[in-house]
C-alpha cells in the first residue's frame, strides 16, 4: 500500500463502496456481530460503515497516511483506530472475544508467508469460538499479473494534477509476484514507485493455513454474490471461515 498522501487522497475513488463492502456487511449483520475487527482498513471507507449501536469496531492498519486519512472521515469518532498490523491487536482488551474479522481489498495478499499464518493465528486469539474470518484473496490459477504487466500506461486528472501510472511485473515465482507501481505526476516530473510482493494462493493452500491456525473453511464462492468458484476461471477466492474450538 502506497505511504505517499497523494497517492491515498486518490484511493476511495479507485476502490469504491461496491459488491465486496456489501458482502462483507451484510455477513457482520446475519452473526450478529457485536465486535468487527477490519484489519488492513485502509482509508476506513468500509470500516465506518460497519458502525452501528452495540457494535464495537476497530480499524486496523499499518500505513501511518491510510490510518491519518481514515481518522478524518465523517464517523470516524466511532471507531477505534489501531496504528500496526495483527500483533497489535493483542495489546487490546478484547477479552470478550472478537466475533468477525475481515481483511478486504485484497489486502491478504499484501502479507507474505509466513507473515500470513502469524496474523491467522494473531487472530484466532482474539476470536471467540465460532467467529467469523472473512477476505478475499486473487485465484492464481487466472493470473492476474500477466494483464497488469500487459496494460499500457494510463494517464488521469487528479487534485494533484495529471498523473501516469502503470504497473511492472519484475518477479514472478511460485506462490508470489513482485509489483512495481509506478506513478508519474507530470507537472513536477516527480516519479515514485511502490515496490510489493503479493502472495498467490490457492484453495488448498488457503485451507491447510486456515486449519493450522485453528480455522474451519466455512463456505468458499468466485465472487461476492455467492457464485460457485471454479479452480481455473474465478477470479477471486472469497473465504469465510469459522473459529474452531482447539
Amino acid at each position: 500500500m502506497s505511504a505517499d498522501p497523494r497517492i491515498v487522497d486518490l484511493y476511495d475513488l479507485d476502490n469504491p463502496d461496491g459488491s465486496d463492502h456489501d458482502h462483507y456487511r451484510a455477513l457482520a449483520d446475519e452473526i450478529d456481530a457485536r465486535r468487527v475487527v477490519d484489519l488492513g482498513c485502509g482509508t476506513g471507507m468500509l470500516t465506518v460503515s460497519f458502525a452501528r449501536r452495540g457494535r464495537h469496531v476497530l480499524g486496523v492498519d499499518p500505513t501511518p497516511a491510510m490510518l491519518a486519512y481514515a481518522r478524518r472521515r465523517p464517523g470516524a469518532e466511532g471507531i477505534t483506530w489501531v496504528d500496526g498490523d495483527s500483533r497489535a491487536l493483542a495489546d487490546l482488551d478484547l477479552a470478550d472475544g472478537v466475533d468477525c474479522a475481515v481483511l478486504t481489498g485484497n489486502v491478504v495478499q499484501h502479507i507474505p508467508d509466513p507473515d500470513w499464518q502469524r496474523t491467522l493465528v494473531d487472530l484466532r486469539r482474539v476470536m471467540r469460538d465460532g467467529g467469523v474470518l472473512a477476505f478475499e484473496t486473487r485465484n492464481p490459477a487466472v493470473r492476474a499479473w500477466e494483464d497488469w504487466a500487459a496494460a499500457p500506461p494510463s494517464t488521469r486528472e487528479t487534485a494533484h494534477g495529471p498523473l501516469r501510472e502503470w504497473y511492472e511485473v519484475t518477479e514472478v515465482a511460485p506462490g508470489r509476484i513482485r509489483l512495481d507501481s509506478r506513478t508519474v505526476f507530470e507537472e513536477t516530473g516527480e516519479h515514485v514507485l511502490d515496490s510489493t510482493e503479493l502472495a498467490f494462493r490457492d484453495r488448498a493452500t488457503v485451507t491447510a493455513q486456515l486449519a493450522a491456525a485453528g480455522f474451519a473453511l466455512e463456505a468458499l464462492a468466485g465472487d461476492f454474490v455467492g457464485g460457485a468458484y471454479e479452480e481455473r476461471s474465478s477470479r477471486v477466492l472469497v473465504v469465510r471461515a469459522v473459529a474452531v474450538r482447539g
